[in-house]
């Protein structure tokens, strides 16, 4: 497993971001793990994310001009990541959206520098594709391309329900729909190698069936 990627799952496991259990996920599933986001809420282990998120795009290769953070976590995820950005040599603008406009002021729904160029769109997850969906029809609207999607971690899952699932996941859909890449720092395949490495916690690595049987279940 790339070495980046095993050390954010581990870095998420220590933070208590990732955490497994016994959790009821959006979808209505019974899931072994859950990740939230959310609970990157300290300067030190929100920093420690942004060079994450940073590191993933450079390596990545994709061509990007700037940063677009969908309201709400996005806006932090972008924000922190174009500060990381700039530490690693690569200084560039960011925006994010409101969720209601604003009637004064400079007004508008999008806050931040202008929209332009080839734009990255940075969240933590995706679920149904819905914050992507909006974010890359407000990038659009403003004359700029949406690039490429960034996200913290690809549960590799297909949507639906048991009986009527989708042949892809959420990820996939979304890549497909728009015709860009959704990158991931890390995904289902990388927290499963995590549980069966050596180095994994024992009292985690019990966890491993749980999260093969939801992955034969639920998986792409």
């Amino acid at each position: 497993m790339n070495n980046l990627r095993q050390q954010f799952i581990a870095f998420s496991v220590s933070t208590g971001v990732l955490r497994f259990g016994d959790f009821t996920t959006k979808a209505g599933r019974q899931s072994p793990y859950f990740f939230n986001a959310g609970l990157f809420h300290d300067g030190a282990t929100l920093g420690k994310l942004a060079d994450f998120y940073a590191q993933t795009l450079l390596d990545s290769g994709v061509q990007f001009d700037m940063l677009f953070g969908p309201a709400y976590k996005g806006i932090t995820l972008a924000s922190a990541t174009a500060v990381a950005l700039a530490a690693k040599g690569r200084d560039v603008s960011f925006a994010f959206n409101r969720k209601e406009a604003k009637d004064h002021g400079e007004g508008g729904t999008i806050v931040g520098a202008k929209l332009q160029g080839k734009v990255v769109i940075i969240d933590d997850v995706i679920s149904a594709g819905t914050s992507v969906r909006e974010s890359v029809q407000m990038i659009r609207a403003a004359g700029a391309e949406p690039c490429a999607v960034l996200i913290a971690l690809d549960r590799m899952e297909r949507s639906g329900k048991d009986g009527e699932l989708s042949a892809n996941s959420a990820v996939q859909e979304v890549s497909r729909e728009f015709g860009i890449p959704v990158i991931s720092i890390g995904n289902l395949d990388d927290l499963f190698s995590y549980l069966d490495s050596a180095g994994a916690d024992p009292e985690l690595a019990k966890y491993k069936d749980a999260v093969s049987a939801y992955r034969a279940r639920y998986g792409v």
